[in-house]
């Protein structure tokens, strides 16, 4: 959350806002993020300003509340031209809070969308006055770390870099937790894509691309899913088209790939003023005398923006929130199956899944982990129960998760099945350790199912560990405690530990119905060390199959794009979703002799991303430019990317023996509800 520019308009405040925060009377909001809540206040001579209050929840941990004091020490230490300032801050207060000054006008996206590409003076000024600004920061000794074009202001009087919410001292001391990925796609140096390496260099080649894009209204490595931009990021050149001769210079050396070849801040602010001299030499002529010989006055000069009527601070009702996705297609299916009686949330038809002793990403798990074999009675390609199954003569990729693994046996030990109730609390704490050799060999195939799930996500910090209860006939999976998890996170480790104890146990009660007491499977989360009574996030039984699918048939789901849109970290993903954009793109373009429509490039918002929980590859767009509101278009769209994304998958699988994804889903975004709806889901076949 940016402190100095939160949102374009003050919101009202809310029931349990403060008053007064220090010296500043509150008048209303100006946005809330992850860290806390950004006020609207003004000082008692009447100045604006933004206060900044943290979370009590935040505030409590006294890890956070450190880096909250390091952020308001960096901040406190960073003064130059086209910054913000710190005016007061309270690091010990009971709710921790920091204010500055406010900044009026666009941001430098607002802007562009509104008004189109910086030219001229105006965007020598940019440059100049963004350049200063981290020359600045970097004397200092601190980085950025988030220089992109939502934090830098277009005030009436200059630019103006804000934000150091995850500013990094140069002497090593991280304002962030670590281990935490911070920066933004798109706006991330090469070294921090690869190693999150982040020091002066990476934030050089961040305004490389922000002042590029101040030049082209265009994102220098394109739009899409955040792990394809950073696979352009390392090993594309960037997009300078239309970028002025005389930029092109200090710019080529700032988006070099080699940090060592980047020009420094000052260095780029030198060639930059003099480049904006030059503008207002020509402006002013021969005959106006002296020309300028302060940067400052050059920006003055030749800083020239469309007056935009500031509205911040008049109070307005807070905008309306974008909900969640809606599956529309599925929708529609669960209405017609219920109709027929026929609806499973899990599959009642068999599915495909990777082998459950090793996972799928090529990078976590060696060879010697990978699997040899499976139990006989798990099935065969086909499906048939009771056939031996070798390495040599099945790929486990084809060996099928049993969705009735009980069916016709006459007394399971499991007893539970169809039993809704969930484990109680008493039930997770008296659960313990695998014990036997059974459970010891299916806590090993749920942790090694889960590792390799999350590794693709860059999530293999999150460690499960697995205990069982027998009278309960339950399996736990617990996670936690981690400080300062995102959600989504959570989220994505629930998914998992469900889907590799849903797919184990499947498989452990197809071998042994008469002795394997466990089917059913709960997710547990821990908030600390010695959390007695961690909170159940998911729960269910492995006697009614494991994929989310509606009347036999797969769809993408909300859970799905949620982890899909999260960047990937394995290599293989990356690759395939940069060159499956390009395809889906192509074949659009190949079309539109029979389609009608216009063509499409790389930069028309089409994502990609990878859910490994269900082995989905999920295609989305925002339609900014509304070229898919017609269901002609999303037919079209649906076609194209059905037909990209098949063959892209389906060569993979074919040369890859660790690759899974063989589903895909397509959603774009719909205005008149203000949500993003699925248009198409299919399953590939290899």
């Amino acid at each position: 959350m940016s402190i100095a520019r939160a949102e374009t308009r003050v919101q009202p405040a809310r029931s349990g806002d403060p008053k007064q925060v220090g010296p500043y009377r509150i008048v209303g909001r100006l946005g809330a993020g992850g860290m806390g809540t950004v006020h609207a206040g003004l000082d008692p001579a009447g100045l604006r300003v933004a206060v900044k209050v943290i979370h009590p929840a935040q505030a409590e941990d006294p890890e956070f509340r450190a880096r909250f004091r390091r952020e308001v020490q960096l901040s406190a230490r960073v003064q130059g031209p086209c910054l913000i300032p710190l005016l007061a801050a309270d690091p010990d207060a009971e709710n921790p809070w920091l204010a500055t000054a406010y900044a009026p006008g666009l941001t430098l996206d607002q802007h562009l969308a509104t008004h189109g590409a910086l030219t001229g003076g105006t965007l020598y000024a940019f440059a100049t006055g963004t350049a200063q600004a981290l020359a600045a920061i970097h004397t200092a000794g601190v980085v950025h770390r988030d220089v992109k074009p939502q934090n830098v202001i277009l005030t009436p009087a200059g630019p103006r870099v804000l934000d150091f919410g995850i500013a990094h001292a140069a002497d090593g001391t991280s304002v962030t937790r670590n281990g935490v990925v911070t920066g933004t796609p798109g706006w991330i140096s090469p070294e921090q894509c690869r190693t999150g390496t982040a020091g002066p260099e990476g934030d050089m080649f961040a305004w490389g691309a922000l002042v590029a894009y101040a030049a082209t209204g265009r994102l220098p490595f394109g739009t899409g899913a955040p792990d394809v931009i950073a696979y352009r990021v390392m090993s594309e050149e960037p997009d300078l088209d239309g970028l002025p001769d005389e930029l092109r210079g200090p710019l080529t050396k700032a988006l070099a790939k080699n940090p060592a070849e980047r020009i420094i801040a000052d260095a780029a602010a030198e060639e930059c003023a003099r480049l904006l001299a030059d503008q207002v030499t020509q402006v002013l002529g021969a005959d106006a005398g002296a020309e300028p010989t302060r940067v400052s006055d050059c920006l003055t000069a030749e800083w020239n923006l469309p007056s935009v009527e500031d509205p911040a601070w008049h109070l307005t009702a807070a905008p309306i929130r974008r909900r969640a996705l809606i599956t529309a297609v599925a929708t529609v299916a669960v209405g017609a199956a219920i109709t027929g009686g026929i609806v499973t949330l899990y599959s009642k038809g068999d599915r495909a899944d990777a082998a459950i002793t090793s996972g799928r990403n090529p990078n976590s798990a060696p060879s010697s982990q990978r699997p040899t074999a499976l139990p006989a009675s798990a099935g065969t390609a086909s499906g048939a129960p009771g056939e031996t199954v070798t390495a040599p003569a099945v790929d486990p990729r084809t060996i099928r998760i049993p969705t009735d693994p009980l069916a016709g046996v006459p007394n399971p030990a499991y007893t539970r099945a169809a039993d809704e109730t969930q484990p109680s609390a008493d039930e997770w704490r008296s659960s313990t350790t695998a014990n036997t050799t059974e459970e010891r060999g299916a806590d090993t195939a749920i942790r090694d199912r889960m590792t390799s799930m999350l590794a693709t996500k860059d999530m293999g910090f999150m460690k499960p560990t697995i205990t069982f209860n027998q009278r309960a006939q339950t399996v736990m999976v617990t996670g936690g405690p981690v400080p300062q998890l995102p959600d989504t996170y959570q989220d994505v480790f629930r998914r998992a530990a469900e889907m590799a104890a849903c797919s184990t146990l499947a498989h452990h009660l197809k071998k042994d119905p008469s002795t394997w007491p466990y089917g059913r499977f709960s997710i547990h989360w821990k908030t600390s060390d010695g959390d007695l009574d961690a909170a159940a996030i998911g729960f269910g039984e492995a006697t009614t199959g494991c994929f989310t699918e509606v009347a036999g048939q797969w769809y993408g789901d909300e859970s799905g794009m949620a982890t899909a849109e999260i960047p990937s970290s394995d290599k293989a993903e990356i690759r395939i979703a940069d060159a499956t954009v390009k395809a889906i793109v192509n074949t659009w373009n190949t079309d539109t002799t029979t389609t009608n429509e216009d063509a499409l490039t790389v930069n028309d918002g089409i994502n990609l991303g990878f859910d490994p929980v269900e082995n989905a590859a999920y295609v989305w767009t925002d339609d900014l430019n509304s070229r898919f509101a017609s269901r002609a278009s999303q037919s079209n769209l649906t076609g194209a990317t059905e037909k990209a994304l098949c063959g892209k998958l389906t060569a993979e699988f074919k040369s890859n023996r660790t690759w899974n994804y063989t589903h895909w889903a397509v959603a774009v975004f719909d205005p008149y509800t203000g949500t993003r709806q699925f248009i198409g889901s299919g399953t590939c076949t290899p």
